[in-house]
C-alpha cells in the first residue's frame, strides 16, 4: 500500500469518530432534591402549577432593620471583605485552570531554531572509515557548521471524548467556585448583620444597667433616708449598697462584648481592631417589626441556596471525571509533523533544497498498565457516589436550617412579647415595694427582691430583642440569602486577570 493510500484510508476512518462526537462515560443528569413542593414541613397536598409564586426577597434584606449604619457596613462586604476577595480569585483560578483544560482540543505547534560547531573525533567512529578508504586511513574531518529552522506541531485527535469530559469537568469547577464565591458572600453578610445586631444588644444591656444603677441609688437613698430617722438599722443601707455595686460589675464585661464585636465588624470590613469605634460607639436601638418573610416553594430551594448549587456542581464534576477515566482505556491517535531547514552554510538556509519534513499519525494502545486504569475508574466512581451523598446531605441540612431558623424566629416572638409583660409588671411590682417599704408596711428585702426582677426581666426582654434579630438574620441565611441574580462584585482591580461579574 502507498503512503498517499495509508494516509486516505486513516482519514476516512478518523473523520466519522470526529463527526459523530463520541463521549465515553456517563452523563451528568442533574439530581431531585426531594424537596417538597408547598411547605418546608411536608404537609405540601396537591400541587396547583398555576398558583403565583410570593414576590422574591429583596437583595438587601438587612434593609428589614431600617438602620442606615448597618446598610453602609453591609454594602461594603463585597468589596472589602477578606473572604470574598479570597474566593474571588479562587474562581479567577478555577477559570484559567478550565483554559488550561480546553487547550488539550487544539494543536499545539513550537518553533525552534538552533546553530550548532561539530567536531568528530578521529579516533571514534570516524576512524571506521578507514576500512573502506583507499590506502587504509581514514580522512581527517575538520569542524563543521550546521543551521537548523523549523516547527514541529502534534495534535491529540479527541476520538472517545476524554478531553471534552475534561473540559466539562472544569466547567463544573467553575461554577463550583462561584457558587462558593456566592456562599462566602452570604455568610459574610449575614455574619456582619449578626455581629452588628449583637453590638447592639449588648449597647442595650449597658444602658439597662446604667439605668438599674439609677434605681439602685434611689434604694439606697430612701434606705438611708429610713435610717437618719431611726426607722431602720444599717442593715438595710448595706443591702442597697450592695445591689448597686453588683449592677456596676456588670458593666466592664459588656464594655468588654461591646469592643470585640467593633472589633469583629472591623475585621469583617478589612479594617485594623478599633476603626469603627467613632462610627459604632454610639448606643442605637434595633427596629423590631417583624417583616412577612416570602419563603417561596420549599423544591426551589435547590436553585437558591449557594451551597446546595455548590455541591450539584461537585457532583457534575465528579461524573466527567469518570468518562476521563474511561477514556484512558482506549487508544490514543496523535497526528505529529515537523517541518524546517538545514544547511552546513548559513547561505543555503532558506533554499528549497534544504527543506526536509516529517509527518504521520501515531496510535498508543494501553496494554498492561497493573491495574492502574480500573482502579483509578473505580476511584472516580466511588468520588461520584461520594458527591452524590454530599449533595444529599447538603439539601437535607439546608431544609433543616429553614425549618429550625422559622420555628425560633415565630417562638422567639412569642417569648419577647411575655418578657415584656413581665418586664411591665416587674415595674410595677417595684414601685409598689418602695411605697410599701416608704410607708413601713413592708421589708426592705421585698424592694431588693423586686429591683434584682426587674434588672433580671429587663436583661431577659433585651436578649429576646436580640434573639429575634438574631432568628431572622438566620432565616435569611438560611433561604440562601436574597434572590440575587448576579454577584454584586467590587469594582474590577487594574489588573485584568480576575473575571468580577458571574452570573448564577
Amino acid at each position: 500500500m502507498s503512503t498517499d493510500g495509508g494516509a486516505g484510508y486513516l482519514a476516512a476512518l478518523i473523520a466519522p469518530l470526529l463527526l459523530t462526537g463520541c463521549m465515553v462515560g456517563p452523563d451528568f443528569v442533574q439530581p431531585d432534591s426531594h424537596l417538597p413542593e408547598q411547605s418546608f414541613y411536608g404537609d405540601a397536598g396537591p400541587v396547583n402549577p398555576d398558583a403565583p409564586l410570593p414576590p422574591p426577597t429583596d437583595p438587601n434584606w438587612w434593609a428589614v432593620f431600617r438602620d442606615p449604619i448597618l446598610t453602609k457596613l453591609e454594602n461594603r462586604v463585597a468589596e472589602v471583605n477578606l473572604d470574598v476577595q479570597t474566593a474571588t480569585v479562587r474562581l479567577a483560578q478555577s477559570r484559567f485552570q478550565r483554559g488550561v483544560a480546553a487547550a488539550a482540543q487544539f494543536p499545539s505547534i513550537n518553533g525552534d531554531a538552533k546553530y550548532t560547531r561539530e567536531l568528530y573525533s578521529n579516533n571514534g567512529i570516524v576512524s571506521l572509515l578507514g576500512s573502506l578508504a583507499p590506502g587504509g586511513s581514514a580522512p581527517s574531518i575538520s569542524a563543521i557548521n550546521d543551521y537548523n529552522a523549523g516547527f514541529d506541531a502534534s495534535w491529540e485527535l479527541d476520538l472517545w471524548g476524554k478531553v471534552r469530559r475534561q473540559v466539562e469537568a472544569a466547567d463544573a469547577q467553575v461554577d463550583q467556585a462561584a457558587d462558593q464565591r456566592r456562599d462566602v458572600l452570604v455568610s459574610s453578610l449575614a455574619e456582619v448583620a449578626r455581629d452588628y445586631i449583637q453590638l447592639r444588644g449588648v449597647q442595650t444591656q449597658i444602658r439597662i444597667a446604667q439605668g438599674n444603677i439609677k434605681v439602685g441609688r434611689d434604694v439606697l437613698q430612701l434606705a438611708q433616708e429610713r435610717q437618719q430617722r431611726g426607722l431602720q438599722n444599717g442593715l438595710d443601707v448595706q443591702n442597697a449598697a450592695a445591689q448597686v455595686e453588683g449592677v456596676r460589675a456588670q458593666i466592664p464585661a459588656l464594655q468588654q462584648q461591646e469592643s470585640e464585636y467593633i472589633n469583629a465588624l472591623s475585621l469583617l470590613l478589612d479594617e485594623p481592631p478599633g476603626a469603627l469605634g467613632a462610627a459604632l460607639i454610639q448606643p442605637r436601638a434595633m427596629a423590631i417589626t417583624p417583616p412577612l418573610v416570602p419563603l417561596g416553594v420549599p423544591s426551589e430551594l435547590a436553585r437558591r441556596r449557594p451551597d446546595i448549587r455548590a455541591a450539584e456542581a461537585q457532583l457534575h464534576d465528579a461524573t466527567a471525571t469518570i468518562g476521563v477515566a474511561v477514556g484512558a482505556f482506549y487508544p490514543t491517535v496523535q497526528l505529529n509533523g515537523t517541518a524546517g531547514f538545514d544547511a552546513l552554510d548559513f547561505k543555503n538556509l532558506w533554499k528549497g533544497s534544504s527543506l526536509q519534513y516529517m509527518v504521520g499519525p501515531s496510535l498508543t494502545l494501553p496494554i498492561f498498565a497493573g491495574g492502574k486504569l480500573k482502579s483509578t475508574l473505580h476511584l472516580r466512581e466511588a468520588q461520584q457516589q461520594e458527591a452524590a451523598i454530599n449533595y444529599h446531605k447538603t439539601v437535607l441540612q439546608a431544609w433543616h436550617d429553614v425549618v429550625n431558623a422559622l420555628v425560633a424566629y415565630r417562638l422567639e416572638q412569642t417569648r419577647r412579647v411575655r418578657l415584656r409583660a413581665q418586664t411591665d409588671h416587674s415595674r410595677q411590682a417595684l414601685a409598689l415595694a418602695r411605697a410599701r417599704y416608704g410607708d413601713g408596711v413592708t421589708d426592705f428585702l421585698s424592694v431588693l427582691d423586686a429591683e434584682r426582677t426587674l434588672l433580671q426581666a429587663e436583661q431577659q426582654y433585651a436578649q429576646s430583642t436580640t434573639n429575634v434579630a438574631l432568628n431572622l438574620v438566620k432565616l435569611f441565611k438560611a433561604l440562601g440569602g436574597g434572590w440575587e441574580q448576579t454577584f454584586p462584585d467590587p469594582t474590577p482591580p487594574a489588573t485584568e486577570t480576575t473575571e468580577t461579574t458571574a452570573h448564577l
